[in-house]
């Protein structure tokens, strides 16, 4: 065989396994239309600017004013999640997170003003959005919104963009830096390991004082009403954050100091997720272009090549000697 029809045959391994890669990588133009006219579609139904949380769907409702501090709901969690324990700053004698991280899916934590002396707690944890903004992040589909509502994490598709970090307006998502196959960390409402048994979150079933219950988002949105009809001087803002933030969130909240203070950002009623779904159908829209252009290319480059092996067998044929060009 000679040196020049190794070099061809080579290339031409080489042109078929870039065309392969390139069909992987890129969709045809009728996949992009259609990927492009769903993205669109989901604007308004799956993705809704005021998402409506289902009949059934699941909540938490944590009420400061009762929140003695105890933190039993946090070794419940760890225990329940098989999560190790964060003793950096105890010398390895407590558990003394500063904040979520990739050993802690749920932390309470203190509030005080210096000036006033005003104080209280709050829990924080993933807050369980309607439409969550990291489900929406995230490229292959490694977090879903289950049926109650429940956000959930699967290893086997998250190849550990981060994208879940930057799109939640709440900070949740934590990624483990020291792992060499890191994973993402979030509070998940227990659901393979408590949900799926009938049983509730491991944190509310643990908290001694009903600071923080479980139940449906309806019942519990009520009680959190008629808790501040009730007293309303014991609650600072007379709302339930979480009802409307963000477009709603499955962990709701009673506060006797500022909602902002104690780290719940301030945000609008508008979906996060549905922001994010009107740039990635912008982004989809104007894909297709390129896609058809490469398209093109790739057909005039494909008729040429075989116009040149066609040439090449019948110059074979007729000489008897392979072709040297």
């Amino acid at each position: 065989m000679s040196v020049a029809l190794r070099r061809r045959q080579a290339f031409k391994v080489m042109i078929g396994l870039g065309g392969t890669a390139a069909s992987a990588m890129l969709p045809g133009p009728a996949q992009a239309e259609r990927t492009a006219a769903r993205s669109a579609e989901s604007t308004t139904e799956e993705h809704p600017a005021h998402p409506v949380a289902p009949p059934d769907a699941i909540a938490m409702l944590y009420d400061n004013t009762i929140c003695t501090g105890c933190k039993a709901c946090m070794p419940a969690c760890n225990e329940a999640n098989s999560l190790p324990t964060d003793t950096l700053l105890s010398g390895g004698i407590w558990d003394m997170p500063l904040g979520l991280n990739a050993k802690t899916k749920n932390i309470v934590e203190p509030y005080q003003d210096p000036q006033t002396d005003e104080f209280a707690f709050v829990k924080k944890q993933c807050m369980h959005c309607l439409d969550p903004a990291c489900v929406t992040g995230c490229l292959f589909g490694a977090l879903v919104k289950q049926d109650l509502g429940a956000v959930t994490w699967n290893s086997s598709l998250c190849i550990g963009c981060r994208y879940c970090e930057v799109a939640c307006p709440f900070e949740v998502p934590q990624f483990q830096w020291q792992n060499w196959n890191p994973k993402i960390v979030k509070c998940e409402f227990c659901y393979d390991q408590r949900l799926k048994e009938d049983l509730q979150p491991a944190c509310t079933a643990a908290c001694p004082t009903g600071t923080v219950i479980f139940g449906k988002r309806s019942d519990l949105l009520a009680q959190a009403k008629e808790r501040i009809s009730t007293a309303p001087d014991k609650y600072f803002e007379k709302r339930v954050y979480g009802e409307y933030e963000a477009g709603g969130t499955q962990v709701l909240y009673l506060s006797s100091v500022s909602l902002q203070k104690i780290g719940l950002p301030k945000l609008g009623s508008t979906s996060i997720g549905h922001y994010a779904t009107k740039v990635t159908s912008v982004i989809y829209k104007w894909l297709v272009g390129p896609v058809v252009v490469a398209g093109i290319f790739g057909f005039f480059i494909r008729r040429n090549w075989d116009r040149h092996e066609s040439e090449r067998l019948e110059h074979e044929e007729k000489t008897g000697y392979p072709d040297q060009l």
